[in-house]
């Protein structure tokens, strides 16, 4: 009967099962830093993508507090002292509960500079409106807890700026005319429409980081004047 040769069966040797194991280790860290590199550009994208959201609702508010002015007798409709913009404008309630005085400014909030919108409760009197324009004044610079538990903080922001559009030209509101906030119904009857400017130009500088950076530029036409909005 015949024998059969013995076949010798060879594993693998120590060095190639080393080196198998490093190139499986290269190959998963490869795979990780390409797995983290696309999770972090979705996060990046979402975050940009958020950034974008809050701006086109912070400046959709910002146009419909100004679509929404509201000259009355004895009272100033719209006012910027270089810190706040004060609005007298119509509430969007139904039925309407009243006038509101709303606030827009720029403030330290945990040590970052912040836009803040502020609203005060809805008014019935001349009273009323003037202890809530003043209350918008303080609340820009030294806002009180209540103050603050109404406010809404938007988004940072590095500097703003307001520009009123008249007699065919832009210019600093607080060298053009306009009435007065201390001064608004006081001795003759005021005249609350002529303050509202023909447009209203809001310059803002977003810091770097954000989904937009640098200056931004929007501005806004008195419906009253003809022309629409832009």
């Amino acid at each position: 009967m015949a024998q059969h040769p013995l076949v010798r069966q060879r594993g693998f040797t120590l060095i190639e099962l080393l080196v198998a194991l490093a190139v499986m280790a290269l190959l998963a860290i490869v795979s990780w830093r390409g797995l983290d590199g696309m999770v972090r550009a979705q996060e990046q994208t979402r975050q940009r993508g958020d950034e974008l959201l809050v701006l086109q609702a912070a400046l959709a508010q910002w146009g419909a507090d100004l679509d929404a002015v509201l000259p009355l007798a004895h009272t100033v409709p719209l006012d910027w002292d270089g810190q706040v913009l004060r609005i007298t404008r119509r509430s969007s309630a139904v039925p309407d509960p009243g006038a509101l005085v709303v606030a827009w400014a720029r403030r330290n909030v945990q040590g970052q500079s912040q836009w803040l919108r502020w609203q005060s409760p809805p008014l019935r009197t001349r009273a009323q409106w003037q202890q809530a324009w003043q209350q918008a004044a303080i609340w820009s610079r030294n806002p009180s807890d209540a103050d603050q538990r109404v406010e809404v903080v938007l988004m940072p922001l590095t500097d703003w700026q307001i520009f009123y559009y008249r007699g065919g030209a832009w210019s600093n509101p607080q060298s053009s005319n306009g009435n007065s906030a201390d001064t608004a119904g006081a001795g003759a009857e005021a005249i609350p429409s002529a303050s509202i400017p023909d447009g209203v130009r809001l310059q803002l500088e977003l810091p770097p980081g954000q989904a937009l950076a640098g200056r931004l530029t929007r501005d806004w036409v008195n419906p009253l004047q003809g022309g629409g909005k832009s």
